[in-house]
């Protein structure tokens, strides 16, 4: 019978039976449902449905209360079933409620596996098979999932597939910019763009397909709006992979112009969906060629000798540095330049008693080509105008009504006192100075090291798989010489060293040894998250440190069958 069910997560919650629409119920009753089909085909213990049902204010008889809702599911998937009868579908095992429904079933289970096997197609160089994998996978999506379902187990798995589609998405962007498709795609990448205004690799691919159409004039103006963008908002500059691709724009580089998949954005990695227990499909037992690689990790400055050179494997492999643009580039103001520059603003305000905010302030915005700035330098001057306006210049020895007094006063404080401080928080040189938050640059490049020694960890694990037992990399409670940046085997260090694991408590860590010991190795971030029902908040510091490598013992026999 469970063969006949068909579910839609991916979207608004249905159900068919056949070709018929099932009735699922009231919301707790859906929600009950969609924890099982989250962990479709595994057994999912009552506590965890209360806490994910009811995050809030679970109630006192929680066991109950599942009870009856997993009574009306089993009513109306499983409607000639006597009341009697063991469930076939939705069944209680000594682990919890279990969900018997073939992987086909659900269409996220279905979109992970077009997304994987779009992946493994690319892998082997098939674009045109990887492409019709996505689109039949992207097909399957029919808006925001879990809408209606608060709580941080629905907000995890609701991001991790919006991550997954986001993915999959710039993937196929890229497979067809491979395949020199690049002026079709160019009206699906600003919808992207505009969908998800900070993902960095959509912007990248939007430059590419502009340049390789001959508009080369927009590929930079998308440049400069997203810079602006980030520089506004974040305060922060665009990365080193899309400043080169900018440069490389600039001085008009023949090799952009022919499809190559090397010049598309940097590729991040495409998980692996969680397998049902049922499912036979053993998983990947290597690791994907771009796991773990970061867009520009090879391309840091003087990384020679920072690595131990007598352990017999390469360094990363270093880009070579970018040729000179023959075009004058714009200078750069040093940083005194830009302070001595904040001085004066400040020194202008405060002498002019916030007259002259305005002109500053509109200086500012002329500088950063900020529209923000650009309204509060008009304000700054509309409330200069007030401010003449309530001078009465013709009788002088007139007495000022109190409330004209006051609103005079304070519109004087705004322009002279807080212009002041405008100016100054606009410095954020200054402002770095003052608070002294420069004193953790020291910090900054240590983590940034630390960065660099993991991204040559990875490239060895996957160039030299040797280097895994004898660097021992990802074992920190073994006896090793190698420094790997503090990367963890989370399906090879023991539980002491998990609990050490940053943004989880010691019951979470206390979770992955024992269902690490139960399930079996976890394959992805998005796995462990989904098997141990942790929150977003708390997977993501976890993924540049994390390793998710096979066992030693299932390594070496898929080593041996491969050869």
């Amino acid at each position: 019978m469970s063969g006949t069910l068909r579910f839609e997560i991916l979207g608004p919650q249905r159900a068919w039976y056949a070709d018929r629409e099932i009735d699922l119920g009231p919301g707790k009753q859906r929600a009950v449902l969609a924890v099982l089909l989250l962990s479709v085909g595994r057994p999912v213990p009552t506590g965890q449905i209360v806490e994910a049902v009811w995050p809030e204010d679970p109630p006192a008889n929680g066991l109950n209360v599942v009870q009856k809702h997993v009574a009306g599911l089993r009513r109306v998937l499983e409607p000639d079933r006597s009341p009697r009868t063991p469930g076939q579908v939705l069944s209680l095992t000594d682990a919890g409620y279990l969900l018997r429904v073939g992987p086909e079933g659900v269409d996220a289970v279905r979109f992970e596996r077009g997304v994987h096997s779009a992946r493994q197609h690319h892998a082997e160089g098939r674009a045109t098979e990887a492409l019709s994998e996505l689109a039949a996978a992207l097909e399957l999506w029919q808006g925001e999932p879990f809408v209606g379902f608060p709580g941080p187990i629905f907000d995890a798995a609701r991001q991790r597939l919006v991550e997954l589609r986001a993915v999959a998405l710039e993937t196929r962007a890229e497979l067809t910019l491979d395949l020199g498709r690049h002026r079709e795609v160019i009206g699906e990448l600003r919808e992207l763009v505009a969908e998800f205004p900070v993902r960095e690799r959509l912007r990248h691919q939007l430059m590419l397909a502009l340049h390789r159409s001959g508009r080369q004039a927009e590929a930079l103006a998308a440049y400069r709006e997203f810079g602006s963008l980030l520089r506004e908002e974040y305060g922060i500059e665009p990365g080193e992979a899309l400043q080169e691709l900018h440069r490389r724009i600039l001085r008009s580089d023949p090799t952009l112009t022919a499809p190559a998949k090397t010049l598309t954005a940097p590729v991040q990695t495409l998980t692996a969906p969680v397998q049902p227990v049922d499912d036979r499909q053993p998983p990947a037992l290597t690791p994907s060629p771009t796991a773990g690689l970061r867009s520009g990790a090879w391309e840091s400055p003087a990384t020679s000798g920072r690595f131990p050179s007598d352990v017999g494997y390469p360094p990363p492999i270093l880009l070579p540095p970018p040729v000179a643009d023959s075009r004058p580039a714009r200078p750069q103001s040093p940083p005194w330049a830009s302070r001595l520059a904040t001085l004066a603003g400040t020194v202008l305000v405060l002498f002019s008693f916030g007259c002259l905010t305005w002109l500053v302030i509109l200086a500012y915005a002329v500088w950063r080509r900020s529209w923000r700035l650009a309204v509060a330098g008009i304000c700054y001057l509309a409330i200069v105008v007030v401010e003449v306006a309530l001078l009465d210049t013709e009788h002088p020895d007139a007495e000022v009504p109190d409330l004209e007094a006051v609103t005079f006063l304070g519109l004087a404080v705004v322009t002279w006192i807080l212009g002041a401080v405008h100016v100054i928080l606009l410095s954020r040189g200054l402002w770095a100075a003052i608070t002294g938050s420069l004193g953790g640059s020291a910090k900054q490049r240590a983590q940034e090291e630390r960065r660099i020694r993991r991204e040559h960890a990875r490239y060895l694990l996957y160039h030299h798989p040797a280097a895994r037992g004898e660097l021992r990399v990802g074992r920190p409670d073994l006896p090793r010489t190698f420094d790997d940046g503090g990367l963890i085997d989370v399906n090879a260090v023991p539980e002491q060293v998990l609990t050490g694991l940053p943004g989880l408590t010691s019951e979470q860590c206390r979770q992955i040894a024992v269902d690490r010991w139960l399930r079996g190795p976890y394959t992805s971030m998005e796995e462990l998250a989904a098997r141990c029902l942790l929150p977003p908040t708390a997977t993501e510091p976890l993924r540049d440190l994390l390793l998710f490598l096979p066992p030693a013992v299932l390594a070496d026999e898929a080593r041996a069958h491969g050869s």
